[in-house]
Formats: structure tokens, C-alpha cells, sequence
């Protein structure tokens, strides 16, 4: 039989219509969604200045693309979004396109800018319940016509990635993260340096894959999702939240000010260590009369790498028995979008507890 050539369909298509793609089923067909951010723009040569890259024509800006074996179809937002602008609802277009286009395509990569892209990428990991294709989020710190730009690199072997396929059926079936030669599962990355190409980082998960000579896939760390379950897109996200980094000489009145947020649902506090804070009568009570209020409270680290352990020390042994939530290792970014998606879900109080305590999407362990 003789082999199918990939190639490129050059056409954006309208965000919010679902298509009918006529495209081959012998070889993977990946669907390119860019949302904004730097990988998607390039240097004008007589100003300097960065503009938005034309999806219409990346076949000619990137003819690496013609070698990869699976078909593409490029689409873009209408407007592109700075990810510094990215908000809950721009996750749930996001989805909607995946969900739109889930039927027709065998893996999708969406392009995004890296300031929020841990954010986004955590956000959709809990939207897509039951996501049996990979998604996979990739950026770039240079624009992609840059002499030195990281951005060819991620666009490409995230589409390699997204591609990857063991007897008809995709090898990744999770929202992950590529960047700087590793792949990443989403909700468990952060950005960790603004300059470097390895900007981000897992600190408390062992990466998917690995790109070098040959692109080595950590099959053991791959999430198993249940494949006899349907894609389930939820889409009613709740920002009513706050997230308080503590520090040493914290006032009473700045928490109380935040605590008394009109339709606050929900609180992260970024504690020391093993998720220790201060042991002070009022900020103990503090916390217990917002919990009686009805008001989650989670528990997460200010460190890195590493997890809240409550009961381990006397200080935080308080928290554990008011009812706080333990948000064990889990991400900033990830207990932000895991606390939208379980409040939009009006899960009862106790329940809610549970289920956040719970690893949903291999979030925390």
C-alpha cells in the first residue's frame, strides 16, 4: 500500500463552529489551536517589533512540518490572548473547541503563552474528564522567527508527541505540558524561571517523556484513564476564591479583609514547609469561624517541590482538627483550577473535602 504524505491544512477555521473535517484516518490528524503567547508571533525585520504569526501560512514559516507524519489543521483564536489576560472563560473556549473537534482529530496542541500556561493546562486537565487523546500545552520564551527560538523545537515535537500511537490508539491520553525537550503532565508543572528555556518544572512527579536522540516515553507515569467512559466536558468554573501566601508578621485586619470578600467560597493558603503556619489564637480562630461559614480552606505548601503533611507538627496539627482541606502536593496552579472546578460542580461541604483530598486527574499522590 502505498504510504499517505502528511501534510498541512492551511485554513483557520471559526472558533465557535463545529466542523465536519474530511481528513484521512490512516496516519493521526492533529488539530494546532493557538490562543496567543510568544510562540505564535514574529519579529518584524525592519522595526523589531513582535506581531501576531499568520496560522495560514505556517507551513511556509516552519517546512519542518511537511516531514512529520500525520496531518494538521492550524486554527486560531479571532483575537489572540496575552496568557497574563487568560481568564476561566477562555478556558472553557478552549475546551469547547477540543470538545467541538474531538470526534475528528486524534491529538490536540494548544499554543499558549508560558506566564499562565500551568493555569490553563491544569484547568482543562479537570474540564476534560474521562480525555482519552492527548492534549498537549507547549509556548516559547523567543517568537518563533528568532535566530535562536526554542519555539520550532516545542511546536514540533509536541505535534510528534500528540501523534504517538500503539495499535491505532493514542499513547498519551492526558493534558500534558512540552517545553525545553520534556514532557510534562500539566497539573503538576510550574514556571519557574522567566528567562531560561527550561522554564518549567515537576518537581513532585517524574516527567512523561524525555526528547533527545530518540523520544523516550515513561510509560509507568502515563495516566490510565477509565477507556470504557465518554469525554465529559464540564464547563461551569466558580472564581470566587482567594490565594494568601503567608509571611512572618501577617495582620489580622489584611485576612479579615479578605475572609469577608462578598460570595467568597473558597481560600488556598500557601503555608511554611510541611504546611505549618502560626499557632496565635486569633489566626486559629480566624480560620475556624470562616469554616463555619461555609468557606473551604486548603492547605498547600510555599515550597517547590515537596507536601503538606498535616499532624506531622504541633502547628499544624490546629489546622487538621478546625477542618482544614490538605492539599498534600499539589501545584498553586493546580489547587487554583482543581478549587474552580470542584466549586462550580456545588458539591456538598463535607463531600467537597473528600473529593479535593482525592487525586482526580493525578494531581497530587
Amino acid at each position: 500500500m502505498r504510504r499517505q504524505k502528511s501534510c498541512l491544512v492551511e485554513r483557520s477555521r471559526d472558533l465557535n463552529k463545529n466542523y465536519n473535517f474530511k481528513l484521512t484516518k490512516s496516519i493521526p490528524n492533529i488539530l494546532l489551536i493557538y490562543t496567543g503567547g510568544t510562540i505564535g508571533m514574529i519579529k518584524d525585520p525592519e522595526t523589531g517589533a513582535l506581531r501576531a504569526f499568520d496560522f495560514d501560512n505556517l507551513l511556509v514559516r516552519i517546512p519542518e512540518l511537511k516531514l512529520l507524519d500525520c496531518n494538521i489543521e492550524a486554527y486560531s483564536f479571532k483575537t489572540p490572548i496575552d496568557s497574563s489576560n487568560m481568564e476561566p472563560r477562555d478556558w472553557v473556549t478552549i475546551a469547547e473547541v477540543i470538545e467541538n473537534n474531538y470526534e475528528s482529530f486524534d491529538g490536540f496542541v494548544v499554543l499558549h503563552g508560558s506566564d499562565t500556561m500551568s493555569y490553563t493546562a491544569s484547568a482543562l486537565s479537570f474540564m476534560l474528564e474521562h480525555l482519552a487523546k492527548p492534549v498537549v500545552f507547549t509556548g516559547s520564551q523567543l517568537p518563533i522567527g528568532d535566530l535562536r527560538t526554542d519555539a520550532k523545537e516545542n511546536l514540533i515535537t509536541s505535534i510528534q508527541v500528540a501523534s504517538l500511537q500503539h495499535y491505532g490508539k493514542p499513547i498519551i491520553k492526558e493534558v500534558c505540558l512540552y517545553f525545553e525537550y520534556k514532557l510534562y503532565r500539566a497539573n503538576r508543572t510550574t514556571k519557574i524561571n522567566a528567562e531560561h528555556f527550561e522554564a518549567f518544572a515537576s518537581l513532585n512527579y517524574p516527567d512523561l517523556a524525555e526528547s533527545g536522540v530518540h523520544l523516550k516515553i515513561n510509560n509507568e507515569a502515563l495516566f490510565k484513564p477509565n477507556a470504557r467512559k465518554s469525554l465529559v466536558v464540564h464547563k461551569n468554573l466558580d472564581k470566587n476564591i482567594a490565594l494568601i501566601k503567608l509571611f512572618p508578621g501577617i495582620s489580622e485586619q489584611l485576612l479579615l479583609s479578605i475572609f469577608n470578600t462578598p460570595n467568597l467560597k473558597g481560600v488556598i493558603i500557601e503555608t511554611y514547609g510541611a504546611g505549618n503556619c502560626s499557632t496565635e489564637d486569633w489566626f486559629i480562630s480566624l480560620l475556624k469561624e470562616t469554616i463555619k461559614k461555609g468557606i473551604h480552606i486548603i492547605n498547600i505548601t510555599q515550597c517547590s517541590g515537596g507536601s503538606v503533611m498535616m499532624g506531622q507538627y504541633e502547628t499544624s496539627e490546629k489546622l487538621k482538627k478546625i477542618g482544614v482541606i490538605s492539599g498534600k502536593d499539589i501545584t498553586t496552579e493546580a489547587a487554583v483550577s482543581k478549587s474552580m472546578y470542584l466549586l462550580g460542580q456545588n458539591i456538598s461541604p463535607n463531600l467537597f473535602k473528600t473529593i479535593y483530598e482525592t487525586a482526580l486527574r493525578g494531581e497530587m499522590t
